[in-house]
């Protein structure tokens, strides 16, 4: 859960910042105009009604003066104006929600690449400072946009309501207009007194929602393994205690809505009366026409409308500062990942095109010393196994070299990004998607070919991508054993051809010749590589041997000299 929830000025800050980057950019200059259009088209829509109200007011006196002429005419004129504001109406709506699409597309592509930038989303799982960051990234980021538009349009327009019927209902009474903004002023106050709760009832119910949603994902996920485990009685009530949690808040939020709904409902069938209430005995004195009580009637409801934003719109709004406060933990969230990948005791330095070990020492999750002050330097061209007793060690190094927050001191240099060091673990990771996408960067898609891929796909014999092609999507964390995985994985490495490649047991899956054609393959492509495993494939393999003793002691053999650096 989140530690606590950004105060009101932070959120506010973060909120004016979002609307400044997105009008700064490329897309708002776009945008700029797509909302000036949109302005115009409001204050059409303002005109027209105003026209309406006009036209509406001689319409029904005519009825009323049983004059068919006027009648006739008022009824064309009416026609007319209905028309006009119909596309006016629907031109507007389209261009509001253009313009949020653009807006969400320009936050959402700008919140991924932040996500993913610097190891942001693994930084923040591992802290477990916020949750669920994907429903934000996917649902609150469109809901803050929509939502955000949806209230400037709202309150730009309610303005020009203001402006416009303002003047009319102040000619038809006076004392109406002065009942309308009094009215409009006590409703609103009563509404945020009441409502007050749902900003953070609504809040606490995004994050149980996706609780509950996230909990079925992983059922589906892990459904091999839940049924292996006989576990379905643990995940029914893990499912069942989330599904109570979201409905137990539901249940207050709708109860808080109850207590709302009775004064807005109550509100808003006033609206209806008070305006012939006080116009009717003007027109029973015979000082107006009849048509003025309808006209009066529309006016009212339009600037008590205007006015009552707030009273129209709580759901909506405590809906919106909720997401908005969402947002604003997400960013405070990515800003605070940016802290260094390893703790303060390692240094990991990239760059230097060469990969080195300096006075490193880590230590296990319980504090045992695995490696104690190892120093090595791997040369290009350097064949490195590390093995021994002390798997744990082995273990470590790995993480450590790749980034993993790893307890310890000590310094690690790595290659620069033009030719940087990867990692295989044993259990590698492969994209859901087409081969082409597994297998190749994108900035590599368009120079390697087909042919290619498919020679390696030959040589590692997978059954993969020669019939259905390199562009059928698949999940081949589902589709392909452990076996093909690694295999499918090394032939991306091939093809990314990097300076190094530390591989972490990755023999203790594939075959003995299997793993020395790997290898081979590896130094025909001259990559480097570092062999966290045995010594099943032969030390003829390799150029220098690691071997981790117990209690953190190491020894560094260099295998065709035969000189042997102890710790």
């Amino acid at each position: 859960m989140d530690k606590q929830k950004p105060p009101l000025k932070i959120t506010a800050v973060r909120f004016v910042r979002a609307v400044k980057i997105f009008m700064s950019s490329e897309a708002g200059m776009k945008a700029r105009w797509m909302l000036a259009g949109l302005v115009l088209l409001l204050c059409g829509i303002n005109a027209l009604n105003v026209v309406n109200s006009y036209v509406g007011r001689n319409f029904m006196t005519a009825i009323a003066d049983r004059k068919t002429a006027e009648f006739t005419q008022q009824a064309i004129f009416y026609i007319g104006v209905f028309a006009a504001s119909t596309v006016v109406a629907v031109i507007a709506r389209f261009a509001e929600e253009r313009l949020a699409l653009l807006w969400r597309e320009f936050l959402t592509r700008r919140a991924v690449r932040l996500y993913l930038a610097d190891a942001t989303y693994f930084h923040m799982g591992a802290s477990g400072q916020l949750t669920h960051p994907d429903q934000r990234i996917a649902d609150d980021v469109r809901g803050f946009t929509v939502t955000t538009l949806s209230f400037v349009i709202m309150i730009f327009n309610s303005g020009l309501t203001i402006l416009a019927f303002s003047g009319v209902l102040w000619s038809i009474s006076p004392l109406l207009f002065v009942v309308a903004v009094f009215y409009a002023a006590c409703g609103s106050f009563l509404t945020i007194t009441l409502g007050r709760p749902l900003i953070t009832l609504n809040y606490d119910q995004l994050d149980k929602e996706a609780s509950f949603r996230s909990g079925l994902i992983h059922v589906r996920e892990s459904a091999e393994a839940i049924m292996v485990a006989r576990a379905e009685e643990q995940q029914n009530a893990r499912l069942l205690q989330r599904l109570d949690e979201a409905i137990g808040n539901f249940r207050r939020i709708t109860a808080v809505n109850r207590n709302v709904g009775f004064f807005t409902t109550g509100y808003n069938w006033l609206i209806q009366i008070i305006p012939a209430l006080i116009v009717a005995p003007a027109f029973i004195r015979g000082d107006v026409e009849f048509g003025v009580i309808t006209q009066s009637a529309a006016a009212f409801a339009m600037l008590v409308g205007a006015f009552s934003l707030i009273i129209t719109q709580f759901q909506s709004i405590s809906n919106f500062a909720a997401v908005v406060a969402r947002l604003s933990s997400l960013l405070e969230a990515i800003e605070q990942s940016h802290a260094p990948a390893m703790p303060p005791g390692i240094e990991i330095v990239d760059g230097e095109g060469r990969l080195a070990f300096e006075h490193l020492t880590l230590l296990s999750s319980d504090g045992r010393t695995v490696l104690k002050n190892f120093s090595a330097s791997v040369a290009v061209g350097t064949r490195v196994l590390i093995t021994g007793p002390n798997q744990p060690a082995g273990a470590a190094l790995f993480k450590a070299a790749a980034g993993i927050p790893t307890a310890g001191s000590g310094r690690i240099i790595r290659p620069g990004p033009e030719r940087p060091i990867l990692f295989l673990p044993q259990q590698p990771y492969l994209m859901p998607g087409t081969l082409r996408q597994t297998l190749l960067s994108p900035d590599k898609a368009a120079e390697i070919s087909d042919e290619r891929i498919l020679y390696l796909l030959r040589e590692f014999d997978l059954d993969v991508g020669q019939a259905e092609g390199l562009d059928k999507e698949s999940d081949w964390e589902v589709l392909l054993s452990l076996r093909e995985q690694q295999l499918l994985a090394l032939i991306g490495i091939l093809l990314s051809a990097p300076r190094f490649v530390f591989l972490d047991r990755i023999d203790t899956t594939l075959g003995t010749e299997e793993f020395h054609k790997i290898l081979q393959m590896l130094c025909e492509y001259s990559i480097t590589y570092l062999n966290s495993g045995t010594i099943s494939t032969g030390e003829s393999m390799y150029d220098a041997k690691l071997t981790c003793e117990q209690g953190g002691e190491w020894t560094w053999t260099v295998v065709q000299s035969g000189h042997t650096r102890m710790s």
